[in-house]
């Protein structure tokens, strides 16, 4: 198996669940950073919340470094599931 080979995810139904959870927190994430970002924007027009503003593009910021993250860590864990099926059938034959 292969780091971010694309049939990683269909090889037993638990690498399929462990690819939807993943996929899942990713879009979450990513929802959360451009959330964070819009209302950062909004504030950063008004003096009196820029500070604030700055924090949630720092905060956004962090989520937006959490994408790879998240993405890396489902393709260490698919690779650690290995093929299921092949090794049922190294123990069967």
């Amino acid at each position: 198996m292969k780091l971010f080979h694309p049939a990683n995810r269909s090889l037993s139904p638990e690498h399929e669940r462990l690819w939807a959870a993943y996929e899942i927190a990713y879009t979450m994430v990513d929802f959360l950073a451009a959330g964070l970002f819009i209302v950062g924007s909004i504030l950063f027009l008004s003096p009196q919340t820029t500070q604030t503003g700055t924090w949630l593009f720092i905060i956004g910021s962090v989520f937006f470094g959490l994408k790879p993250t998240l993405r890396l860590t489902r393709e260490i864990r698919l690779v650690a599931l290995g093929n299921v099926n092949e090794v049922a059938k190294r123990l069967d034959g």
